[in-house]
């Protein structure tokens, strides 16, 4: 009998001993608190005074209300008390807040313990702080959805939040609208006054975005230095809707045209703005973007510093642009790309050349205009290849011109765009046109506009000195009509002038284009440049160059551009000299 108490005790100091190593692993390891039913804290353990910073007394007899942190939804807690009043464990995460307002976050396990009558009589909660993870998780999630240079949301998560506000703005009653922001000179900051500096300006301006909308609203950073501004909530109808982001509109403009402080001095980045209004529609975020995107576009178009919305007829011209380029790319392998020329003439109205003027010949559209298709070759880079072949095309012409007795002192001009010039490429490319066709560099005559030497002009003189040296000859095309320098007029290596159209026009009539059109001659005179007048019409207008002592005229009083066979019959050129144009014949000895 003795003997088996003694082995009962034995047994239960035993169980004792496992109780105590698993509550101190329990303590070290968790935080652990006991309720009465109704929440009431009973028990602590040390760990749970340590993580919430509260002393046992603090908390004994309180409810967890103590450390609720406020960072949960309504219902959150009333799911969690339904779940074990019923006698079920619930397990779940929560953030805390400590005594000292530190938040903490803790995964947590609630055991009821069930009386007689099978209801909880208490609770046993069992936490582990997750604090260090769910940082990390945080911190992810900012890195994922977030800009880090200006805390707003990134693209990703404002494509999110625009397929929300879509939703919401097919409901009736619910319009919205969609901003996308540039700032009209953010690289002229950047060049000037170092990327930090361009950083900062754009942390600025996130600032200014920010406290035009309200918290519903999303302003989110694409990158660079476009911005967007989800608005959501606009009115009942497109017409008020219009009204508000109307109003936002103008008040984003005034706001960011303000000056900015920096640490390289006082800064203008004023805004242009494309708005596309949401409401009932079934479009998708990518088309709305595309939207936006066309009322950017117009407002840069008119100058910037504006706030134009999306019309339907930019689509319109939006398609129409994509075909028109679509149709373009495969201009030259369809031989639809064409030289026209037109004859510059000297004062007895002898040619002494011709310009080339490139012209697309379309098999449905007709002879498209160079002023619509140009600067969509410029836009998209196509200008480089085409470049290339207008190159390519004019070389192989003089070549054959330097065959004929009539035609072998001819100078062609070929017009440059700022895009094919300012290419790296762009000096080999004319030296390989002119090796492939064996023609003499001096009767080339590459045209520039003054547009083209506002940007890196030391790098513009390189180029132009670089084929200078191989002979080819230039001239400043439009003279007047642009930002004209006599410094850079004094640096280039020019050889001729070319007085714009717009003052020849009117040069019988009007006393200042006249007065313009001397200064222009008697300049180049002192410069020893030539001088070409573009856009002669009539014999008054030649009578007149002609007296101020201009060297060459050209416009459609001697002939339109056409093509070279017919220019050259319309600016009455003997008929001998059409014989070898196409290197079908050899010229007489």
């Amino acid at each position: 009998m003795n003997e088996d108490c003694t082995h009962e005790q034995a047994a239960l100091a035993d169980a004792v001993r496992e109780v105590g190593r698993l509550n101190a692993a329990l303590d070290a390891h968790a935080i652990v608190a006991v309720t009465d039913a109704r929440g009431v804290i009973l028990r602590v353990n040390d760990k749970f005074c340590a993580v919430s910073r509260y002393a046992r007394e603090e908390l004994v007899g309180r409810t967890h209300r103590v450390v609720c942190s406020g960072r949960h939804p309504e219902g959150f807690f009333a799911d969690m008390w339904r779940c074990i009043a019923r006698g079920q464990v619930w397990n779940g995460e929560i953030c805390n807040r400590a005594k000292d307002g530190a938040l903490y976050w803790v995964s947590t396990t609630i055991v009821p313990f069930l009386g007689a009558d099978g209801r909880p009589e208490q609770y046993v909660a069992i936490r582990t702080d997750i604090t260090q993870r769910k940082q990390a998780e945080e911190e992810a999630q900012r890195m994922a959805f977030f800009d880090p240079l200006t805390g707003l949301p990134n693209r990703r998560l404002m494509q999110d939040r625009l397929q929300q506000l879509l939703g919401q703005a097919r409901r009736p009653g619910q319009a919205g609208a969609l901003v996308l922001i540039d700032l009209d000179n953010f690289k002229e900051v950047n060049d000037t006054l170092g990327h930090g500096q361009g950083d900062a300006l754009l942390r600025l301006v996130a600032q200014r975005l920010l406290s035009c909308v309200r918290h519903s609203d999303t302003v989110a950073r694409l990158g660079g230095d476009e911005f967007v501004l989800l608005l959501g909530d606009l009115g009942p109808d497109l017409p008020a809707a219009t009204l508000r982001a109307a109003d936002l509109g103008e008040k984003l403009r005034r706001i960011l045209e303000q000056p900015y402080f920096l640490d390289g001095g006082r800064v203008h980045a004023a805004l242009s703005a494309g708005v596309v209004l949401l409401q009932g529609g079934e479009e998708r975020a990518d088309e709305v973007l595309k939207q936006a995107d066309m009322a950017l576009y117009k407002a840069k178009g008119a100058g910037g510093n504006q706030v134009c919305f999306f019309d339907p007829a930019l689509q319109a011209d939006v398609n129409a642009r994509a075909g028109l380029l679509a149709d373009l790319r495969q201009a030259q392998a369809r031989g639809e790309l064409q030289l026209y020329f037109q004859p510059i003439v000297q004062a007895e109205r002898q040619v002494s050349g011709f310009e080339a003027l490139l012209r697309w010949v379309h098999p449905v559209r007709g002879l498209v205009s160079p002023a619509e298709f140009i600067p969509l070759a410029e836009q998209s880079g196509l200008i480089l290849p085409i470049g290339q072949w207008v190159l390519d095309q004019a070389c192989a012409q003089l070549a054959r011109w330097a065959r004929g007795p009539a035609t072998r002192a001819w100078t062609l001009a070929v017009n440059v765009s700022a895009r094919q010039f300012r290419d790296q490429g762009f000096v080999p490319s004319v030296q390989r046109a002119l090796a492939r066709s064996g023609a003499d560099p001096h009767r080339l005559r590459l045209e520039l506009t003054e547009s083209m030497l506002h940007e890196d002009l030391d790098a513009t003189i390189a180029r132009v000195a670089a084929l200078r040296r191989l002979g080819v000859r230039f001239a400043l095309d439009d003279f007047g009509t642009g930002y004209s320098s006599l410094s850079y007029l004094k640096r280039l290596p020019l050889d001729q002038l070319k007085i714009d159209k717009s003052f020849v026009a009117e040069i019988t009539r009007n006393r200042d284009d006249a007065a313009i059109a001397r200064t222009i001659v008697s300049l180049a005179r002192s410069l020893r440049l030539r001088v070409v007048a573009e856009g002669v019409e009539t014999e008054g207008q030649f009578a007149f160059l002609r007296r101020i002592g201009c060297h060459g005229y050209q416009g459609y009083l001697f002939a339109a551009p056409r093509p070279l066979r017919d220019a050259m019959r319309s600016a009455g050129v003997a008929p001998e000299a059409l014989q070898w144009l196409d290197g079908a014949a050899a010229p007489p000895s």
